[in-house]
C-alpha cells in the first residue's frame, strides 16, 4: 500500500512540475503579405513578417521552410524573450518563372504554441514589355 501511495505521489509531483514549466507562444502580426503587381524586370521582392513571443519562456524558431525554391526565408536565430519581437524575412525571386499570380507558403517550426505556423506571400508578376 505504501508503494502505491508513494508511486501516486511521485506521479502527481512529476505532472505538477511539468505543467509549471513555462511555454513559449508565437503570434504573427499578419500571416499573408501581398506584393501586388510588379514587373518581370523587378522580379526579386522582399517582405518582413513580425512575430511576438506571447508565452512565458524563450521562443526559438527551429526552421522555416518555403514551399518552393524561388522563396527564401531568413529568421531571428537567437531565442526571443517573452513579450519581445522577432522577424521572418521572405525573399521571392521570380526570375525565370512564368508571369502571373503566385502564392507561396512558408512553414515555421518553433518551440512555441502552436509548433507549426504557415505564412504566405503572394502577388502578380507582370510580363516585361
Amino acid at each position: 500500500m505504501k508503494k502505491i501511495l508513494l508511486a501516486m505521489l511521485m506521479l502527481l509531483f512529476t505532472v505538477g512540475y511539468a505543467s509549471a514549466q513555462g511555454k513559449a507562444g508565437i503570434k504573427f502580426d499578419k500571416i499573408t503579405y501581398n506584393f501586388g503587381n510588379f514587373s518581370e524586370k523587378n522580379a526579386v521582392q522582399k517582405c518582413t513578417f513580425t512575430f511576438t513571443n506571447t508565452g512565458d519562456a524563450p521562443l526559438v524558431i527551429n526552421q522555416a521552410i518555403a514551399s518552393c525554391g524561388c522563396t527564401v526565408p531568413t529568421y531571428t536565430k537567437k531565442p526571443v524573450a517573452p513579450g519581445q519581437k522577432g522577424q521572418l524575412t521572405v525573399t521571392y525571386n521570380g526570375k525565370g518563372k512564368f508571369p502571373g499570380h503566385f502564392k507561396k507558403a512558408i512553414t515555421v517550426r518553433s518551440n512555441g504554441e502552436p509548433e507549426l505556423t504557415r505564412v504566405y506571400v503572394e502577388g502578380v508578376m507582370e510580363e516585361a514589355k
